[in-house]
């Protein structure tokens, strides 16, 4: 029970007693206070009937007492006056109040002064409530080298003055870019077969579509994850790589795809065609039976236009090639600058092994193999080399 509310409310509890205390580092003490309390507390005094109010409760008094200690951090003096909750006087915040500061913190977190490493792992930790052990799996580095990484972000936060705040309507559109783009960089993490990173991811997309219902790009994120997460047990077979055209489609998630579709049709409602609405499109052609490649290409070159990515042009040539026209593909990819992103290879290669060119196509998947980290893709590489 507690490990369920810890993953639902952690994100929760925090915003709150970030937007409460002013401080980033004093609010996750408090709440991991907070919550190992709960974990004495609760399995012999029973679940209270609001945990997250209990919680930031909990929290907030901890935090009073520890600056009550530490009466020489004059910038919290404020927080003295105030009086301790008791038991039964729990947080009583509005929904809307909680969803907000919710909202602040995925901002905050997701700042442009930080690096864009540094946005991920601060979103995983402050939203998602990954230890700092987790993230550091996930990303393959130290834990004590992520939690430096953690550690300079939150003190850039505060040395940098960043607000903990929605940014205004002036810098709304850029800001809203970075935290999709955080929010699908952690999927991707999870999408080369770390399942609870995925999963973390499309919680973060279904967070932010229901903190900014009238953003077409966030609803078309939250349809785009929804839909490649959709192939998930088919996309692993064995601990292998299993690529769109050998899936066995039995296996997919139908209620997933229809939740996906369901918010592609949001998105579109809206009448906005940006980057995240354009590739949800694409995932929703490629669940269907018949597989339109010729409208995938066409779609993969608006994104094109739209984004100048040359990520964006080598999907553009997998739909050439799935339509027909392998050489067309070849040359749009051997016109692409990407030569240490490990698709670039694995594409080409797949192309030279259809065109009937078997010692180039092994030099590229080998070229592919050296650069790939996971497993199951790194299995699918040695398998098309073992074939050729």
């Amino acid at each position: 029970m507690l490990e369920r509310v810890f993953r639902d409310e952690w994100g929760r509890v925090l915003a709150s007693l970030i937007g409460y205390l002013g401080d980033f580092e004093l609010a996750e003490e408090a709440a991991q206070e907070a919550f190992a309390i709960a974990a004495e507390r609760w399995p012999q005094d029973g679940t209270p009937a609001n945990p997250p109010a209990w919680l930031i409760t909990t929290a907030r008094n901890r935090a009073i007492d520890r600056v009550r200690r530490e009466r020489a951090l004059a910038a919290k003096t404020r927080l003295l006056a105030v009086p301790e909750a008791g038991e039964d006087d729990v947080y009583e915040a509005d929904e809307t109040a909680i969803t907000d500061e919710r909202l602040e913190l995925l901002f905050t977190c997701c700042h442009p002064a930080l690096a864009i490493e540094a946005q991920v792992a601060l979103t995983l930790r402050a939203l998602g409530g990954l230890s700092t052990e987790e993230i550091a799996r996930a990303f393959i580095v130290a834990p004590e080298a992520m939690k430096r990484r953690l550690s300079r972000a939150k003190t850039k936060i505060k040395l940098a003055g960043i607000p903990f705040s929605v940014p205004p309507d002036r810098l709304l559109p850029e800001r809203l870019v970075a935290v999709l783009a955080v929010v699908y960089l952690i999927f991707n993490e999870g999408y080369g077969g770390r399942i609870d990173l995925a999963n973390e991811a499309i919680r973060l997309g279904r967070l932010l579509v229901e903190l900014m219902p009238d953003e077409s790009e966030a609803h078309g994120l939250l349809a785009l994850m929804a839909l490649h997460d959709a192939r998930r047990r088919a996309r692993f077979v064995g601990g292998e790589l299993v690529l769109l055209a050998e899936q066995d489609r039995t296996l997919w998630d139908v209620g997933q795809i229809a939740a996906g579709r369901a918010s592609l049709d949001r998105a579109l409602a809206l009448r906005a065609r940006g980057p995240y609405v354009l590739q949800a499109a694409i995932a929703s052609l490629q669940t269907e039976p018949e597989i339109d490649w010729p409208q995938i290409a066409a779609l993969y070159r608006e994104l094109s236009v739209l984004t100048g990515s040359p990520v964006v042009e080598l999907n553009r040539a997998v739909a050439v090639a799935e339509a027909g026209s392998p050489e067309a593909a070849l040359t749009i990819v051997d016109g692409l600058d990407l030569d240490d992103y490990q698709y670039l290879h694995s594409t080409r290669a797949e192309l030279l092994r259809r065109l009937g060119r078997p010692q180039e196509a092994a030099a590229a998947y080998r070229r592919a193999l050296s650069l790939t980290r996971a497993e199951p893709e790194r299995q699918f590489l040695r398998r098309r080399l073992a074939e050729l």
